[in-house]
C-alpha cells in the first residue's frame, strides 16, 4: 500500500480572503513552525501538511489544537497513486481493520481532469465497499463511520476522523494589541477573543502594593501564562499604581474613586500601547456589570485615550463568561482570593452617571501627568512563555 500517514489542516474562514490568503497561510505556518519547532511543513491554497512520527503524534495534535487559524485537524493517508483501482486497494486495507457498521462516502474532486465526478466515483467506491467488507450498510444521514476521499491535483487523500480547531486568525495577522489584565474573570476572556481574531496581545497589569500582593501579581502572570498557550509569548508590563491610586482616595470624592482611577488607567495602558505599536486597547469592560461600565461611565472613561478600545465581552452576561473562562483554564486562577487594583477602596456608592466636566474638576486636585511620567518611566516588563517554570506555575 502506497500511503503515507500524514496531518493536514483545513482552513475554514481564512479560505475566503481571496487576494490576501497567502498572506494569513504565511502567517499561520510561521505560528506553527514557533509552537512544533522542527516539523517539516508544507501548504497550498488548500490544505497545511505537516509530517509526524507516529510517536509524536499525540502531543503534535494538542499543540494544534491551540493555535488560532485552524478550522480542522485531520489525521490521514496521502498517496500518489491517484486512480480508482489504487484508491480501491488502500480503502479496503485501512478498513478492514475499523470497527463500524454503517457509514458513508464523500469525495471531493479538486482535479477536474479525473476521470469520473465526485458523485459516478462517491456511488462506485461505496460500492466496492459493500462488495468487500462483509455486513457493512450504508447510511447517508446517521452514519458510524464517514469515508472521506480528496482527489488533488498530485495526490489522493483518505481520512476519516477530524477534530475541530480554534477557527479564528492566526495570531499576530491582525497586528498588537494591549490587554488591560487584572486578576478578574473578565479580562483573561477578552484577551482570548481578541486574539482568536489576529491580534498579537500585550498585556499591562496596575499592582499597588502593599495594598495589592505579590500573590495577586502571580496570579496575573500565571493567566498570562494560560493565554500565552494561545498567543505564542506575552509580554506583560507591570505598573506600580500606588501613588497614583493613593492620592485619589485621599483628594478626590469617593464617588468618583472608580472613575477617576480608570481613567488614570486608559492613559497609562494608552501611552504604553502608543510605544509598542500597539493599535487597540482591549479589555473586559461588559455593559452594566459595575458603575464604571455603565455606558455613561463607558463614555467618559473611554474619551481620555485616542486608540481604539476593544471590549470583546460587552454584550456578554456573566455565565457566558464564565463558561469560556472555564474552557480556556483561566477561571479557577480568576477566582482566587487575590485583590487587585479594582478591588480596593471601593466606595460603598460609585457614581454610574459620571460628567466630563467632574472629572476634570477633580482631577485638578492631583498632579497626575507628573505622576503617570514617573509610573510609565519606572514600569517593569516581563516576557511570559508557556514554558516559563516560575513560583506562579504552582497557580495553575
Amino acid at each position: 500500500m502506497d500511503l503515507e500517514k500524514i496531518i493536514f489542516l483545513k482552513y475554514g474562514e481564512l479560505s475566503t480572503k481571496k487576494d490576501n490568503r497567502n498572506f494569513f497561510l504565511k502567517v499561520l505556518n510561521n505560528n506553527i513552525k514557533k509552537v512544533l519547532k522542527d516539523a517539516e511543513i508544507s501548504y497550498d491554497y488548500g490544505r497545511m501538511f505537516i509530517k509526524v512520527n507516529d510517536d509524536d503524534l499525540a502531543n503534535v495534535i494538542n499543540k494544534l489544537k491551540n493555535i488560532f487559524g485552524i478550522y480542522e485537524i485531520v489525521i490521514g493517508y496521502s498517496s500518489k497513486k491517484r486512480n480508482e483501482e489504487d484508491i480501491c486497494h488502500s480503502l479496503k486495507e485501512l478498513l478492514e481493520n475499523k470497527e463500524f457498521t454503517t457509514f458513508k462516502v464523500e469525495v471531493k474532486r479538486s482535479d477536474k481532469s479525473f476521470p469520473k465526478d465526485s458523485m459516478t466515483l462517491r456511488k462506485d467506491l461505496g460500492a466496492f465497499i459493500l462488495k468487500n467488507l462483509p455486513n457493512k450498510k450504508v447510511d447517508v444521514n446517521n452514519p458510524e463511520l464517514i469515508v472521506n476521499v480528496e482527489i488533488r491535483q498530485k495526490e489522493v487523500l483518505i481520512y476519516f476522523d477530524k477534530i475541530k480547531g480554534l477557527g479564528g486568525y492566526p495570531v499576530s495577522c491582525a497586528g498588537k494589541g494591549m490587554l488591560m489584565l487584572s486578576g478578574g474573570i473578565d479580562s483573561p476572556v477578552a484577551g482570548y477573543m481578541a486574539i482568536k481574531r489576529g491580534v498579537k496581545i500585550e498585556a499591562i497589569y496596575f499592582e499597588s502594593p502593599p495594598h495589592t500582593s505579590e500573590a495577586a501579581l502571580d496570579k496575573v502572570k500565571a493567566l498570562a501564562k494560560k493565554l500565552a498557550l494561545y498567543n505564542n509569548d506575552i509580554k506583560l508590563h507591570i505598573i506600580n499604581f500606588t501613588k497614583i491610586q493613593e492620592a485619589i482616595y485621599q483628594n478626590i470624592p469617593k464617588e468618583y474613586l472608580i472613575t477617576i482611577m480608570r481613567r488614570m488607567m486608559y492613559r497609562i495602558s494608552g501611552i504604553v500601547a502608543s510605544r509598542v505599536n500597539a493599535k487597540i486597547i482591549v479589555n473586559g469592560e461588559s455593559i452594566g456589570q459595575v458603575a464604571s461600565q455603565t455606558l455613561t461611565s463607558i463614555q467618559v472613561i473611554n474619551e481620555i485615550v485616542k486608540i481604539p478600545v476593544i471590549r470583546p465581552v460587552a454584550c456578554f452576561d456573566k455565565l457566558e463568561i464564565i463558561d469560556i473562562a472555564k474552557k480556556i483554564g483561566t477561571y479557577d486562577i480568576s477566582i482566587l482570593p487575590y485583590e487587585d487594583c479594582c478591588t480596593i477602596f471601593v466606595p460603598e456608592h460609585p457614581i454610574i452617571n459620571p460628567t466630563r466636566q467632574k472629572c476634570e474638576e477633580y482631577e485638578k486636585l492631583i498632579p497626575y501627568e507628573d505622576m503617570i511620567f514617573e509610573t510609565v518611566k519606572n514600569k517593569k516588563t516581563i516576557i511570559i512563555t508557556v514554558d516559563d517554570k516560575d513560583d506562579y506555575k504552582d497557580l495553575l
